[in-house]
C-alpha cells in the first residue's frame, strides 16, 4: 500500500466487515448489508496545536479498532483498497479486547 500520512487530527481507517449471517442463520446478501461502522486504524496524523503552539497528540494509534458515525469521513482509494479518512472527533470510541 502507498505510504499515506493524514494531516493534523485526521485518521485513516480500513472498514471491518460485519457478520453476513444473522443469529437465526439467515444469510444477508451484500446488496442488503449496510456499510460497517467499525474499522481498524491504519494511519494517524501528528495532532493539532493549541493556541500556545503546543502539539496535542491523538488518543488513537495505528492498530486500534474503532467505532465511527455511520456517515462520517471521506472515502478514498489507496492501491485499490477503500480507506476512510476522518477527524478524530468523528470517532465514537475504541474497542478493547
Amino acid at each position: 500500500m502507498a505510504k499515506f500520512v493524514p494531516l493534523k487530527d485526521r485518521v485513516a481507517i480500513e472498514r471491518i466487515d460485519e457478520e453476513s449471517t444473522t443469529a437465526g442463520g439467515i444469510i444477508i446478501p451484500d446488496t442488503a448489508k449496510e456499510k460497517p461502522s467499525k474499522g481498524k486504524v491504519i494511519a494517524v496524523g501528528q495532532g493539532v496545536r493549541d493556541e500556545n503552539g503546543k502539539l496535542i497528540s491523538l488518543d488513537v494509534k495505528v492498530g486500534d479498532t474503532v467505532l465511527f458515525a455511520k456517515w462520517a469521513g471521506t472515502e478514498i482509494k489507496l492501491d485499490g483498497k477503500e480507506v476512510l479518512v476522518m477527524k478524530e472527533s468523528d470517532l465514537i470510541g475504541i474497542l478493547e479486547n
